[in-house]
């Protein structure tokens, strides 16, 4: 089965439920043409990587070689890299907001998590199916049940709580037009990957835990080029609509041969599908490759 078959999880629904845009999945209600006409935003020329670090040469080859990776693409790029052992960080248009697609289902997870502990309440196996089928096959039917229990009170409180301002749920049960940022997603990540007040120990790891799961053909994106000996957890998204073509996101987490990072990609305005991964994986792979020699 080729990528383009697995693209949407809701041609497998009703009509009714296709309706709606969810997500990790296609749905394009205006005509072929009104989607070629959109044109795609080119990156603006004042935009720049910037990155900092206790390492000045990694903090500098990041800059170049990200810069590099990005140069020439179409669409809006936003990217938020995050290395607590050299205390890298790099950021490019971090704070440009995009639809969510399915990435946001590692917030709704975490927002399932959070509620759960103000109750002192283990989840439910009901809860446990939905969760792992939203992250590891990123199942757009177990998204909205988890959204519509949580209701948009409780998914603003768990945003208010990790500090993702920037973070504006989708309206109406359209969680994949959550507005996100680089920025905020790597706030999340964060959180996932040390011990906070928000989420406990145990809600960390089930969540991680979910993100290491996730089916070889959805592993596309930030673990590109990630070598042997690191530990790897990631959510990918994708959605296209008339504006702005296709939406293709990915963010991840990883540790091992002595660093503790974070990526996160955010992308529209892509011609195609492969177009948006191939633009995230070229980011990853030199975030990859740079880090790890430093």
């Amino acid at each position: 089965m080729n990528r383009t078959h697995r693209i949407s999880a809701t041609r497998r629904t009703s009509r009714s439920a296709r309706a709606r845009i969810l997500g990790g999945a296609v749905l394009c209600v205006t005509t072929v043409l009104a989607l070629l006409g959109a044109a795609a935003p080119v990156n603006a020329a004042p935009a720049a990587v910037s990155c900092t670090s206790t390492k000045p040469a990694l903090a500098a080859k990041l800059k170049r070689d990200i810069t590099s990776a990005i140069a020439g693409r179409r669409g809006s790029i936003s990217i938020g890299v995050y290395d607590r052992t050299t205390r890298t960080t790099c950021a490019y248009r971090a704070q440009t907001a995009y639809d969510s697609a399915s990435v946001v289902k590692v917030t709704v997870l975490s927002a399932l998590l959070w509620d759960a502990q103000k109750h002192q309440r283990a989840l439910t196996a009901r809860e446990k199916s939905l969760a792992t089928a939203m992250i590891t096959r990123s199942d757009n039917a177990a998204t909205t049940k988890l959204w519509n229990q949580l209701g948009l009170t409780k998914i603003r409180g768990f945003l208010t709580a990790a500090g993702m301002t920037q973070t504006k749920p989708g309206a109406n049960g359209y969680w994949g037009l959550t507005q996100i940022t680089a920025r905020d997603e790597t706030k999340l990540l964060q959180i996932l990957t040390l011990t906070n007040r928000v989420l406990t120990d145990n809600s960390r790891a089930y969540v991680q835990k979910l993100m290491s799961e996730v089916i070889a053909s959805q592993r596309w994106g930030t673990p590109k080029g990630v070598p042997s000996g690191v530990s790897v957890h990631v959510k990918n998204g994708w959605l296209q609509r008339a504006s702005y073509g296709w939406r293709v996101h990915s963010i991840g987490t990883f540790k091992g041969r002595g660093h503790d990072y974070m990526i996160t990609v955010l992308t529209h305005g892509n011609s195609t599908w492969n177009y948006g991964i191939t633009t995230i994986e070229g980011v990853a792979k030199v975030v990859h490759r740079d880090l790890l020699a430093s």
